[in-house]
């Protein structure tokens, strides 16, 4: 028994020593290989900053001269070069107003249609003002130079004092009256082209808002004054037009008038458009169209019939 226990430990010392000798000596410095970072060998991009541009230059619209220009994407040219032409292969052109009234009663002649047509115009709005703000749909009415209809429009004054109301029936109005008109036009046995009341009145009429909602009496339409008689004036022969959403489409008279007349008109309407913008954002109306009942549209030159106008305060 002795001998083999020291044969054991004999060979457990041999194992000890060989595992001191022959393996790898272990230490606290770790064994792992250094990695290699890439390493940038060329200069960083510097960084572009933009140029600011004042103002007055960015605002700037540039005049395109189509003189020797390529032609315009899927049409022949800029411009025709022969009176006869296939009007879908060049740019619409754009009158001056006189020209497109003259080949409005020219297309008249040509197709022999009814010679006291309505004439239209249809104006396209640029709304934008300062700061993200844009110009509210409205409604107006204006005093047209030339009148192309023969009826009178009905007005109904709202007022309860007696010298008022005697006023303004002398003046036409169609309906006069106070708390008892209100009551009759709920009742639906009144009904008028234009509403207008004195300012006492005002608090009276608000059961009438949903009922008459665009014709409801207001300041800025001037329909709300102590002048009767120059209101009376105003909507018993005025001529209303409504922007909606950013268009105007409206009629200015008929194709037998006078063509200086139907400018005159045209040209009314155009500057009561233009006084709800300050002109000081640029031209209010972007594309002007003049047209009959039974003839094409035109396009023509609004800027020329613009003067210096005044922009309308709301009251």
């Amino acid at each position: 028994m002795a001998t083999c226990r020291r044969i054991v430990k004999v060979l457990a010392g041999c194992q000890r020593h060989v595992l001191m000798v022959g393996g790898p000596a272990y230490t606290s410095v770790s064994q792992t290989a250094p990695r290699h970072l890439p390493v940038r060998t060329y200069a960083a991009a510097k960084a572009f900053k933009k140029e600011k541009r004042d103002d007055k230059e960015r605002n700037k619209i540039p005049v395109v001269d189509n003189t020797g220009r390529h032609k315009p994407y899927g049409l022949t040219a800029w411009a025709p070069v022969d009176d006869v032409y296939v009007t879908r292969f060049y740019p619409k052109p754009v009158h001056e107003t006189a020209v497109a009234v003259d080949l409005l009663k020219s297309f008249q002649m040509l197709d022999y249609t009814p010679l006291d047509q309505p004439v239209y115009i249809n104006l396209k709005l640029d709304m934008k003002l300062e700061k993200k703000k844009k110009v509210d749909p409205f409604v107006s009415t204006v005093h047209l130079p030339y009148l192309f209809k023969t009826e009178v429009n009905k007005v109904a004054v709202f007022t309860e004092n007696p010298d008022q109301a005697k006023v303004a029936k002398e003046n036409g109005a169609a309906f006069v009256g106070g708390a008892d008109l209100v009551q009759r036009i709920l009742d639906d046995e009144v009904d008028a082209d234009f509403y207008v009341a004195v300012p006492d009145i005002i608090s009276k009429l608000l059961p009438l808002k949903n009922k008459l909602r665009k014709k409801f009496p207001k300041n800025k339409r001037g329909s709300v004054g102590v002048d009767i008689p120059k209101m009376l004036e105003l909507f018993k022969t005025g001529h209303e037009y409504i922007v909606e959403k950013d268009t105007v489409m409206t009629r200015v008279g008929t194709l037998d008038m006078p063509k200086q007349q139907l400018i005159a008109n045209i040209q009314t309407v155009v500057q009561d458009v233009c006084s709800h913008r300050p002109a000081s954002l640029g031209h209010f109306i972007e594309r002007a169209i003049v047209s009959c009942q039974t003839s094409e549209a035109l396009l023509f030159k609004s800027e020329e019939l613009v003067q210096k106008v005044t922009v309308k305060k709301d009251a």
